[in-house]
């Protein structure tokens, strides 16, 4: 596996790139404190008939680069509604190994970088709950931009046309978060994002999509860092949203079953083709935190 190298001298690295991964850093660690919080009152509220046991909490982890300088600060929950989550944020400044900056926009001028994200995963006990994947980030080489977005992954088939309350519900948030900014973003980051979580061995997607951004940068900073953080809070308002609407229903053996099932496709989605589980790995990031997005159960056929 290529490790990044050591970081490089500060000189190299422009002060404003710095100050601009510093604020997108603060924001992303925010963010997550906000998140946690809400995820950990949706298992206070919980109704105890059918998600018995005492409400989950949070077990965050700070960790520290093995390569470069930084480190992040994984959130770790497993819990009585949700039986698996993970809210993580990170930051590096750091050099990519010759092998990355062959793939990456200015790397070829200069192959040091500087990063921050955060990236979470959510998996229900319910199989009524959709499990929801969302994250954000910055880079910078000798170039800068944003990417990230957010996708839901309902897990029983009659919840999974583009026509269900929580598929209208959740695109919706994702259209007012990108139109403010420009009316073209939704239509293009939606079909990318049907593109991107695509399973081609299977023939289908991965959920019923969302967003999906990369290289993002338009030449306005503000913009495109107000947008980032548009797609974040839209996240935050709709998703337990959908959570409070659906964790009072029942569910059956054959809907447990049925989860496990779609549950693999994530993993093999994740596996196979995720862009942002090859690049933690490849860029010395934290295991723990780039592979807690596999679910804690899962079944083939």
């Amino acid at each position: 596996m290529s490790q990044a190298a050591a970081p490089p001298p500060a000189s190299s690295l422009p002060p404003e790139i710095l100050e601009r991964r510093d604020r997108a850093k603060a924001w992303f660690e925010g963010l997550q404190t906000r998140i946690i919080a809400e995820l950990e009152r949706l298992e206070d509220e919980a109704p105890p008939e059918l998600y018995p046991g005492e409400p989950g909490r949070f077990d965050l982890r700070p960790w520290t680069r093995e390569t470069g300088v930084g480190g992040g600060i994984g959130g770790h929950l497993r819990g009585r509604l949700i039986e698996k989550a993970g809210v993580h944020t990170s930051a590096a400044v750091a050099r990519f190994s010759p092998e990355m900056a062959a793939t990456m926009p200015g790397a070829d001028k200069d192959p040091s970088y500087v990063s921050a994200s955060i990236s979470l995963i959510v998996h229900p006990r319910s199989p009524r709950v959709p499990t929801v994947h969302m994250n954000t980030r910055f880079l910078s080489t000798a170039e800068s931009w944003f990417g990230g977005g957010a996708d839901l992954t309902p897990m029983l088939d009659e919840q999974r046309s583009q026509d269900a309350d929580d598929t209208i519900l959740f695109h919706k948030a994702m259209q007012d978060a990108c139109d403010p900014f420009d009316p073209e973003w939704y239509g293009k980051y939606k079909a990318w994002c049907d593109e991107y979580f695509f399973l081609p061995h299977r023939g289908e997607m991965r959920g019923i999509g969302g967003i999906f951004y990369d290289r993002h940068n338009t030449g306005d900073f503000e913009k495109d860092f107000a947008f980032t953080r548009a797609v974040g809070e839209a996240f935050l308002g709709v998703y337990p949203k959908i959570v409070r609407h659906r964790m009072d229903e029942p569910w059956t053996d054959d809907d447990r079953a049925q989860q496990l099932v779609r549950r693999g496709r994530y993993v093999e989605f994740n596996l196979l083709y995720d862009r942002g589980t090859m690049f933690g790995l490849k860029a010395g990031g934290n295991i723990e935190t780039i592979l807690s997005s596999m679910p804690p159960l899962v079944a083939w056929t």
